[in-house]
């Protein structure tokens, strides 16, 4: 990913719906914010896997806590 970010307008981020976010992807965040990427959408992936709707909403607010924390508008980005 640091080799081309530079150029990037964008990036999209992909965590687990299942698992919500994990270490690398604050590493990735981190990298993305160095880089200079100015745009973040996130991909919920696996969502199928998760039958409990709390769950869901529990792993959306930690993915907007750490986008928030790596100063991305995590309330703004969609997810």
């Amino acid at each position: 990913m640091i080799t081309g970010a530079a150029q990037m307008d964008g990036a999209i981020l992909v965590v687990s719906g299942a698992d919500g976010p994990m270490p690398q992807t604050k590493e990735h965040l981190l990298l993305a914010k160095q880089v200079g990427v100015p745009h973040i959408v996130v991909f919920l992936n696996k969502k199928d896997q998760v039958d409990d709707e709390e769950l869901l909403e529990l792993v959306d607010m930690e993915i907007r806590e750490t986008l928030t924390a790596y100063e991305f508008p995590g309330d703004d980005i969609p997810i």
